[in-house]
């Protein structure tokens, strides 16, 4: 049985209101909970509510929702030197729902093992979570979440201040540095953990934490990656497409027998090599490639992808993401999700260029939402009027001089301790895990580093958590990669 004592703890001496509902920007509920985690039971505390983003001035401009977990008495040396992981999720409109309520939390969703909706709906307690080796904070940045700016006067506040990549890690720093100082965290090691856009954030944040607020970070861990503003373009990112279009394609059972037949890695060490060997220096030649080398060059594109030579060739050799999702699977009468292809959708036509929906979003959504709305009312004892944003109006979006790879590149130099993990599930579309792969290449040309840059991959998409055994997989990967980048006791840091 679950032991609640609730604490509100009101900071704020007005009411601010956001979409006529009303809120407090600083304010917090905290409860008492269980959980079994590998095995071991454990006591944790949860606290969940607002914390003010500040202006220069000192005068809060925004209502930052989030949630942490922690263990033990705050006051303890134990609590103050033990790992802190602060999460965020992507979007970059997304709240951080999805690896709060499905990934590292002690809580994740009632679903089936493969990662689909069931009902009832609800959550559960989380076996695997990290809880029992780190604290961990979920952030939602502004209007994501119950998470909101405080509007002026007019009913206005300034969108530049919060929409944009390098506004978003400033605002962000100086909300963790408030974090960090109130929950007494300076001596402990810290990680950050995002996923889709939520890598660039973490990226970014690494370095802005550590040149702005002098503030070192451990590690950092980037699940299902953007590019970091590290670019591919031209023929490498028509060529990197392919090593997903197999896996993809091997999940379907689309491929010939004898890759088929092949464990899906081995199959894609294969198409890797005919990537970078033969794909991208043919599509460098563009219209002047070799007929003949054209032909055997479509012939193998098809024979990795699961798709028709002529297709390739309508498409003079760029076949687009929306019509590999729309025709892996058109003899059978389906569609294949975008963020993770192993969903599938129906369409009200097979003629078409795209799908006409995610058929992994909507399933996901079905899950999530109800769960999330519940968990915070009834089981985190926390309840407002605002709407919980699953994706929130951040637009536009200013996505200009976005430098977070370069960021994260400098941040690891400056700090010889500092390591980097990254997790991709080979089913993923959006984010595919060979793009990944090449990103996590150019992060550091020079090659000083690789040896501090970690890569795994998960039989899932871009949610790999959402399956049970990669649950169980991704989470052993973080508590590893935690263990492994703690510097031994009074050790020096240096090269």
């Amino acid at each position: 049985m679950k032991k609640i004592v609730t604490l509100l703890l009101i900071f704020a001496s007005s009411h601010v209101f956001s979409q006529s509902v009303e809120f407090k920007a600083d304010e917090t509920v905290i409860t008492n909970h269980e959980v079994t985690i590998n095995g071991k039971k454990l006591n944790y505390t949860a606290e969940t509510g607002m914390q003010p983003v500040w202006n220069e001035q000192g005068e809060p401009i925004a209502g930052l929702q989030f949630t942490y977990y922690s263990r033990g008495d705050q006051s303890s040396k134990t609590y103050k030197e033990r790992p802190l992981v602060i999460s965020f999720n992507g979007g970059p409109g997304s709240a951080s729902v999805w690896m709060h309520l499905a990934y590292t939390g002690p809580r994740i969703l009632n679903i089936s093992d493969e990662g689909f909706p069931v009902q009832p709906y609800g959550y559960k307690e989380n076996p695997h979570s990290i809880l029992d080796v780190a604290d961990i904070v979920y952030v939602n940045p502004v209007n994501t979440g119950h998470s909101r700016p405080i509007l002026d006067e007019n009913g206005k506040f300034d969108r530049k201040t919060f929409f944009g990549v390098n506004p978003d890690i400033k605002y962000l720093a100086e909300w963790i540095n408030t974090f960090v100082s109130r929950k007494d965290k300076w001596l402990a090691p810290k990680y950050l953990i995002g996923e889709s856009y939520g890598t660039p954030r973490v990226s970014g944040l690494s370095n802005e934490l550590q040149n702005s607020h002098w503030m070192y970070i451990n590690g950092v861990i980037l699940v299902s990656p953007t590019e970091l503003g590290i670019k591919r373009e031209g023929p490498i990112e028509v060529a990197n497409r392919l090593p997903y279009f197999a896996a993809a394609a091997w999940y379907h059972n689309k491929l010939a027998p004898e890759l088929q037949n092949k464990p899906v890695l081995d199959m894609l060490d294969e198409v890797e090599s005919f990537t970078i060997q033969e794909l991208i220096p043919a599509l460098t030649m563009g219209g002047f490639l070799d007929t003949e080398k054209k032909m055997e060059i479509v012939k193998k594109m098809s024979y990795y992808s699961g798709i028709e030579e002529k297709v390739y060739l309508q498409n003079n050799l760029e076949l687009p993401f929306n019509a590999f999702w729309k025709t892996l699977k058109i003899d059978d009468g389906f569609t294949v999700g975008r963020l993770d292809s192993r969903y599938m959708g129906l369409d009200a036509k097979e003629a078409g260029t795209r799908p006409d929906y995610n058929s992994e979003l909507t399933s996901w959504l079905q899950s999530f939402t109800p769960a999330i709305n519940d968990y915070l009312k009834n089981e985190l004892n926390y309840k407002t009027d605002l709407k919980y944003n699953m994706f929130g109006d951040v637009r536009p979006w200013d996505r200009s001089n976005n430098n977070t790879g370069r960021g994260l590149r400098q941040a690891m130099a400056q700090n010889p301790s500092m390591q980097v993990l990254i997790q991709s599930g080979l089913f993923d579309g959006a984010t595919t895990y060979f793009n990944a792969k090449y990103t996590m290449w150019h992060i550091d040309e020079s090659g000083k580093m690789k040896d501090r840059l970690h890569f795994k991959t998960y039989e899932s998409g871009h949610m790999m958590y959402l399956r049970k055994e990669d649950l169980k997989n991704a989470n052993d990967d973080i508590r590893e990669f935690i263990s492994n980048s703690l510097p031994k006791d009074n050790a020096p840091i240096k090269y």
